[in-house]
């Protein structure tokens, strides 16, 4: 990895913030902001990575990802909350999800697989951040839920179709890539 990489933390909680911040930024050029307003006023076509809380005032970070995905800037995002995941997520446009508490290893990692992922083609982005979504309900969900979800179902289906269009690809994965498409999730 090099210095050249930009990522965006945004957290209303600044004690957060600054922690992520200077993790971060020992080895990356790094942005904070204190809330969404402010994220979408320092992300530009030079943030490579955002990592985004979900709850915020005033700008949700659902809203500031959905406002990051209008203005078509090509950036990986991870949400970094509390929330407990819901079927919600299969609409949103996030590349990870990652549950607080964070610690730095969980962010250096996520910066180092978006960086990675970045070079992929798109359909091995989408497979990715589906396969994120997935094992981050599964984590969560309990194997009925699971089932009875029409939408969870629907990206099963929609991963499996990736899954096949990316099977060529798959010598191009990274270590950590490859290994996380066969680890087993547990259930519920």
């Amino acid at each position: 990895m090099t210095d050249e990489q930009t990522i965006l933390v945004v957290d209303d909680e600044h004690d957060i913030a600054d922690l992520y911040t200077t993790w971060l930024e020992t080895d990356h050029d790094v942005r904070t902001a204190y809330g969404g307003e402010e994220a979408l006023e320092k992300v530009d076509s030079d943030v490579d990575i955002v990592f985004l809380d979900r709850q915020m005032p005033a700008y949700s970070g659902d809203e500031v990802l959905e406002r990051i995905r209008e203005q078509d800037l090509d950036c990986r995002v991870v949400m970094v909350t509390a929330v407990d995941p819901d079927f919600d997520i299969l609409e949103m446009g996030f590349d990870d999800y990652l549950t607080k508490p964070v610690m730095h290893e969980d962010l250096s990692d996520a910066v180092e697989t978006m960086y990675e992922r970045d070079g992929y083609d798109e359909t091995l982005q989408q497979y990715f951040a589906l396969t994120s979504k997935k094992a981050t309900l599964e984590a969560e969900k309990t194997p009925s839920e699971l089932e009875n979800s029409e939408e969870y179902q629907r990206m099963v289906e929609r991963v499996e179709e990736l899954e096949a269009e990316a099977d060529m690809a798959v010598t191009s994965f990274d270590d950590d890539d490859f290994d996380s498409l066969f680890q087993d999730f547990p259930d519920g």
